[in-house]
C-alpha cells in the first residue's frame, strides 16, 4: 500500500471561501442535477426535500457540511488536481437560487400541487446538468446582470 500525496492547493477550500476551485461547483451541479431528475423518475419526493436541505447546509454552515463539496474538495480534487480559481460569490447566489426552487418544490409536492412541484424539481435538474455539462451556469450569469446593475464588479476568474 501507498501513500497518496495531496496535490499542491493556492487556497484552502475550507478558509478561503471568497473563492472556489472552479470545478467545484460541477460536481455540486451534477450530484443536484442527477438528483433531481431521479426524484422525478422514480417519483420520490424525499428527494427533493433531501437536495434542498444539503444546499441549504452549504449555504449556511459552509463547505464542510456540502457533501458534494466534500467529494471534490477531499476525494476527486486529490486526483484531479486544482482548477481555475474564481470568484465564489457567483456559484453561491447560483445555489440560493436552487435551494429556493427545491424548497418551494418540496413544500409543493407535500402540499398536493405535483404538477408545479416537479416542473420547479426539473427547472432545477435541467438548469444544474446544463452547468455541469457545459459550464453555463445560469444562476452565475443572472449574479453578473444583477451586480452590473447595482453597479458590483465582478471579476469572474480573479487572479489568486
Amino acid at each position: 500500500m501507498f501513500a497518496m500525496s495531496t496535490p499542491y492547493r493556492s487556497v484552502d477550500p475550507y478558509r478561503d471561501t471568497h473563492v472556489i476551485d472552479s470545478r467545484g461547483p460541477r460536481t455540486n451541479q451534477a450530484v443536484v442535477g442527477i438528483g433531481a431528475l431521479l426524484a422525478f423518475l422514480l417519483h420520490q419526493e424525499w428527494i427533493v426535500l433531501l437536495l434542498a436541505l444539503q444546499l441549504i447546509a452549504g449555504l449556511t454552515l459552509g463547505r464542510r457540511y456540502c457533501l458534494p463539496c466534500r467529494l471534490w474538495f477531499d476525494v476527486l480534487q486529490q486526483r484531479l488536481g486544482e482548477g481555475r480559481i474564481e470568484d465564489a460569490r457567483l456559484p453561491r447566489f447560483a445555489n440560493i437560487i436552487g435551494a429556493v426552487f427545491l424548497g418551494a418544490s418540496t413544500i409543493l409536492l407535500y402540499a398536493g400541487q405535483s404538477t408545479i412541484g416537479w416542473a420547479l424539481a426539473l427547472i432545477v435538474a435541467a438548469l444544474a446538468l446544463l452547468a455541469a455539462t457545459t459550464g453555463l451556469c445560469v444562476g452565475c450569469e443572472l449574479y453578473v446582470l444583477l451586480a452590473r446593475i447595482r453597479g458590483i464588479t465582478v471579476d469572474r476568474h480573479p487572479a489568486v
